[in-house]
């Protein structure tokens, strides 16, 4: 850690470090590399464990799993087309369980939180991540208490219901449901899940660039974009190239990355741009995009420092481009993308029209959700 505490030990409970700050996993990949080959993934569980020996997970343990990960990353030859593309792909992730990138993050925190012998799981929400935690702890037979904003959409509410979670609605954003849930979980031994409040979820987001890495040959794109709110998506591809190189699986360029945000709510693309290392909370967020309405991320740091290394970018798009180019991941490619999906299309089309990303580029674009729980907002005005 920056801060110099640590290491921790990963047999017990841990949050955020001493200084306020996320904690990481970390592994031994001299031993992993020792008996561990890509050759070996092939026959592979087609889900995200088939990277188990980098997931935490204890030895001859079992996942909590429902099929999370190994989604497709389809060519979007239609869409490449309109913008003068050649090599343009769509990881969606709208096919995993519980209709999200959520379900990779829970499945590997409600992994760790049963072998640390929690009863109770804890995580505020903007809607994907509380469903996804519900059904992952239903599958691990523990308790899960949700809290999300009250205008949260009815289908999460419902989602969450669905799988036995206890849903409390919040007066306020993500950051009030968060707040409200610690005071009631913390006296009472709650195991918090939030984003990047435990070290494990980010490991089950990183699986998404090894996916991308495996899928494309072993090598990287020369530019993934992606919809942030807590950022751990963004922290967990990072993560993954690095892990990679250190495997020798992968070599070669690491992909820019682009972290996208909608203009109502962008304290990481306000601080890209003014150089800052940490975000200020953003006042007054609103967006139709749920996922998107993150007005303060307790890794803001960690996110603006992958951007900078990766020499990528950060980019604030409007609601009513973000759901423009929801339709057209639909009427051009078949992929029910939720607006944080439009919003990166939305963002590649600027990064195209100044020239930042050229014809021959490969670029993957990230839709982290389905369209179905935001049907309400394809409505005309």
């Amino acid at each position: 850690m920056p801060c110099g505490a640590g290491p921790f030990d990963a047999s017990e409970i841990h949050h955020l470090c001493v200084c306020g700050r996320p904690l990481l996993a970390m592994y031994d990949w001299e031993r992993i590399g020792a008996t561990w080959s890509r050759d070996s993934l092939p026959g592979g569980a087609r889900s995200m464990w088939r990277y188990a020996p980098a997931l935490p997970l204890d030895d001859g343990a079992t996942p909590v799993t429902l099929g999370e990960g190994w989604t497709p990353l389809f060519p979007a030859t239609r869409l490449g087309a309109e913008l003068g593309l050649r090599r343009l792909f769509i990881k969606d992730e709208a096919l995993n369980p519980t209709n999200s990138f959520k379900a990779r993050g829970m499945s590997a925190a409600v992994t760790r939180a049963h072998a640390l012998g929690a009863t109770t799981l804890s995580v505020p929400s903007a809607g994907n991540a509380a469903c996804a935690m519900a059904a992952y702890a239903a599958k691990a037979g523990l308790s899960a208490r949700v809290f999300m904003p009250r205008d949260v959409k009815t289908p999460f509410i419902r989602e969450c219901e669905l799988h036995g979670a206890d849903v409390t609605l919040v007066d306020g954003l993500i950051t009030d449901a968060g707040r409200i849930a610690a005071e009631q979980g913390r006296p009472l031994g709650w195991y918090d899940v939030s984003t990047l409040k435990e070290p494990f979820r980010v490991e089950g987001k990183k699986t998404m660039g090894y996916e991308i890495a495996e899928q494309l040959d072993w090598s990287w794109p020369e530019w993934i974009i992606y919809p942030t709110g807590g950022g751990t998506g963004i922290v967990g591809i990072w993560k993954a190239c690095e892990e990679l190189e250190r495997l020798g699986w992968v070599t070669g360029p690491r992909p820019r990355l682009v972290s996208v945000q909608a203009e109502g709510c962008a304290p990481i693309v306000r601080a890209f741009e003014r150089g800052a290392e940490t975000a200020e909370p953003w006042v007054g967020a609103t967006t139709v995009a749920d996922g998107l309405r993150v007005p303060a991320a307790v890794g803001d740091m960690l996110v603006l420092r992958a951007l900078r290394e990766s020499g990528g970018s950060a980019l604030a798009v409007s609601d009513t481009d973000m759901v423009r180019d929801m339709r057209a991941l639909g009427n051009l490619e078949g992929i029910g993308a939720a607006p944080e999906g439009g919003a990166t299309l939305a963002a590649l089309r600027r990064l195209v029209a100044d020239g930042t990303i050229g014809s021959d580029d490969r670029v993957v674009l990230l839709n982290t959700g389905g369209a179905l729980k935001y049907l309400d907002v394809l409505n005309p005005a």
